[in-house]
């Protein structure tokens, strides 16, 4: 029997807090739920596969920021096009001064303590925080600003 394909309607711009919910969800109920995708510039909806459509509905069942499931099966074939998968080139080297450039912490700039290239996600701690905490956030929320011993940012475009 081969997996189904559906579509979850969710909040604009709430799509990766609706996916971490389902995941939770999907966890907690033991769901036969094999992939929850965001494909890039896609907003409103995320796509999920599942065994069945009882166990799609269960995942995203009285989940904050998800406003239901579509009723019709959606074919691999018409989302493919926008799950192309993309190797991320990785600019970025420890002891790196960034910016970070989205989520809670936007604007702040932070120095490179780990990457890790397999999560997509590096481990920076903030400059300007009184104690240094390290935060792990994804690789494309920061941008380079300066590389370890040079004086000068790299880009000019402030």
């Amino acid at each position: 029997m081969e997996n189904k394909l559906f579509a979850i309607r969710t909040t604009a711009n709430r799509e990766e807090q609706v996916m971490d919910f389902i995941e939770s969800n999907v966890n907690k109920k033991n769901l036969e739920v094999y992939c929850i995708a965001n494909p890039h510039g896609m907003r409103g909806y995320i796509f999920i596969e599942a065994k069945t459509q009882e166990d799609a509905s269960q995942a995203c069942f009285g989940i904050p920021y998800s406003r239901g499931i579509l009723n019709k099966e959606v074919k691999y074939e018409e989302i493919e096009p926008m799950l192309e998968q993309v190797k991320i080139q990785v600019n970025i080297q420890e002891k790196d001064i960034v910016e970070i450039i989205h989520g809670p912490f936007k604007k702040e700039k932070a120095k490179v303590k780990r990457i890790d290239e397999s999560k997509e996600e590096v481990v920076v701690e903030l400059l300007e925080a009184a104690i240094p905490i390290p935060i792990t956030v994804k690789m494309d929320w920061v941008k380079v600003i300066r590389r370890e011993g040079e004086e000068t940012p790299l880009n000019e475009d402030y």
